[in-house]
């Protein structure tokens, strides 16, 4: 393990619902992205840049409440597109629903109950791009630390509202909650609502990076020879495994 690197590699978000065909056909249909994956309960979309989101069937699934904190959101997807009303226009024919307007954003919850937001960015297209997987914390900066050591992505903005890192084409973003409830995995009366896949090497990198995690701040949840399943920081389960 000499000369090893401790940090994963992002993989996707994976959200969780019951009807994971009927909500991936609706993000396919909304954004254009190629459905690359589908089996065992798990559907994968794939945009043209690459980037992956993915859907994970559970059995009870209890939707967001947002914007409040007795069931909250704890993820979202921040999606480009060129002409984001006429787009949000289109989410609600598919079958979301209309839950606020900025001045160049709509947000929206789509059929499971996941809110999202469509941003208005000249020049995009045909696809939606993904900006970023946004994952609220009650300390925005920290839980941008975190997984910024974890998975050797670099710090792009450090703000009041919010942090953000990038690496590869991919972002997080990191989203302040003053008065942020955390998910209790597996407790379906307080789910996870999504969570991260990240992808290490070999058993043997698998170890380090779990060790690495824990080192950060992370909790062991479960784990196997090929995985194992934490809670970062802030109580978002995460994944890692060998591919």
């Amino acid at each position: 393990m000499s000369g090893m690197t401790a940090t994963g590699r992002l993989e996707l978000v994976a959200f969780d619902a019951t009807d994971i065909e009927g909500l991936a056909s609706f993000y396919a249909d909304l954004t254009g992205w190629e459905t690359v994956r589908n089996v065992g309960g798990w559907i994968t979309l794939r945009a043209d840049d690459g980037q992956e989101v993915a859907f994970q069937q559970v059995a009870e699934h209890n939707p967001p409440r947002w914007p409040g904190q007795e069931r909250p959101q704890q993820f979202h997807l921040d999606l480009l597109v060129d002409g984001h009303e006429e787009a949000a226009q289109r989410a609600v024919a598919l079958g979301a629903t209309r839950l606020a307007d900025g001045a160049t954003w709509i947000t929206l919850a789509d059929p499971a109950g996941h809110p999202f937001d469509l941003c208005q960015r000249d020049g995009v297209g045909p696809q939606m791009q993904l900006f970023a997987v946004t994952i609220d914390a009650p300390d925005a900066s920290a839980l941008a630390r975190f997984y910024g050591s974890l998975l050797g992505m670099e710090l792009a903005y450090d703000g009041p509202e919010g942090a953000l890192i990038s690496e590869g084409g991919k972002s997080l973003m990191f989203q302040q909650v003053s008065d942020y409830t955390p998910p209790r995995w597996p407790d379906p009366a307080h789910p996870q609502q999504a969570h991260l896949d990240i992808i290490v090497d070999d058993a043997d990198h698998l170890k380090a990076v779990g060790a690495r995690a824990e080192e950060l701040g992370a909790t062991r949840l479960a784990g196997g020879t090929s995985w194992i399943t934490l809670a970062d920081p802030a109580g978002h389960p995460f994944d890692l495994s060998v591919p």
